[in-house]
């Protein structure tokens, strides 16, 4: 039976960490598996460690990880993931809002062959014009530019294999776009509705500031997810788009300088043409420069450009069964 590891980073939640963890300890005694619970403190202000340890300090499933300042949710989050010992990894938020009660239904859902189960709040607790609407726009746009169409990036409700929670590279705001990345290494993905909660205590650290921020990570992760391999695909492409309209362009102003005795010298068109071939050999000398780096990359930390899920191989005794299988690290 496999053992489940719960993660939870929090940042000044004082009033829900005692709550919260006597939620998830009654919800996974009740599941009757191995299990840990790993609290992330984000460089906490307030009583937010104290009323923790109070509540759990003599548990021995629960794993405290203090950060020594804040670094930020997805930071706290791939502290945590690093920390997990156990098959199955589910992330959840601190302030109450997600329901520990989904997580036996979720890691049901996980073991029938998924790698990962994102948890949908379809009837979300929260302001419509700061909160949900901003997330609305935001699903779909994520959703459009990374192909793995989910109604909610921002649900931190997820169950994912250990093999996936450890095997992310997180940092930026990028915890919100963990089923794009674990796409990427090859990983099935379902989504369910989960309950959602209203906010008891203490306020929202989320709010339409960071949308901004969220949209120049989703650039990052659309060009890692497509072109961090072959980075010459994407500059070339725009360079030779850029370098073949100069050159008609120069084309024209030549053919009607030689043949119909216009004038060259005065027309903005020159320039425009001249500065299009120029900008499309800058793009390709980029797009080379890239190829380079990103050769350098993989090849100087000898890191694979794949992902193996498990290997097959055949039984070294006879009598065993006609094949063995080993889940890949």
């Amino acid at each position: 039976m496999q053992g489940i590891s719960v993660v939870i980073p929090v940042f000044n939640e004082e009033d829900n960490v005692a709550e919260g963890f006597r939620e998830v300890t009654s919800v996974l005694r009740g599941m009757r598996r191995p299990y840990e619970i790993i609290y992330v403190d984000d460089g906490s202000r307030d009583a937010t460690v104290a009323r923790l340890l109070e509540s759990g300090g003599n548990d021995p499933h629960l794993r405290l990880v203090q950060l020594r300042r804040n670094f930020g949710q997805t930071a706290a989050m791939a502290a945590g993931f690093d920390h997990t010992r156990y098959d199955i990894v589910v992330a959840l938020d601190g302030d109450l809002q997600n329901d520990p009660a989904e997580i036996p239904a979720m890691v049901a859902k996980l073991e029938e062959g998924y790698d990962l189960v994102a948890g949908w709040r379809k009837h979300r607790r929260d302001k419509f014009l700061s909160r949900r609407l901003p997330s609305i726009i935001a699903n779909r746009i994520i959703s459009s530019a990374t192909d793995v169409r989910l109604h909610d990036y921002g649900c931190t409700l997820k169950v994912m294999t250990g093999e996936i929670a450890r095997g992310l590279r997180l940092y930026g705001e990028m915890h919100r776009f963990i089923p794009a990345l674990a796409n990427e290494m090859g990983a099935r993905i379902v989504e369910v509705p989960v309950n959602h909660r209203e906010r008891k205590f203490g306020k929202s650290k989320y709010g339409i500031s960071r949308t901004i921020r969220v949209i120049l990570d989703l650039i990052t992760v659309k060009f890692l997810l497509g072109y961090s391999k072959r980075p010459i695909h994407l500059f070339g492409v725009v360079g030779a788009v850029s370098s073949v309209l100069g050159t008609a362009i120069l084309s024209l102003l030549t053919f009607q300088r030689m043949f119909q005795g216009v004038p060259m010298g005065n027309r903005p068109l020159l320039a425009l043409g001249v500065m299009l071939v120029i900008i499309g050999l800058q793009f390709v000398v980029f797009g080379l420069l890239a190829e380079v780096l990103a050769r350098t990359y993989y090849e100087s930390q000898s890191k694979k450009i794949y992902v193996v899920r498990r290997i097959f191989t055949a039984p070294e005794n006879e009598g065993s069964a006609p094949w063995t299988r080993k889940v890949a690290n």
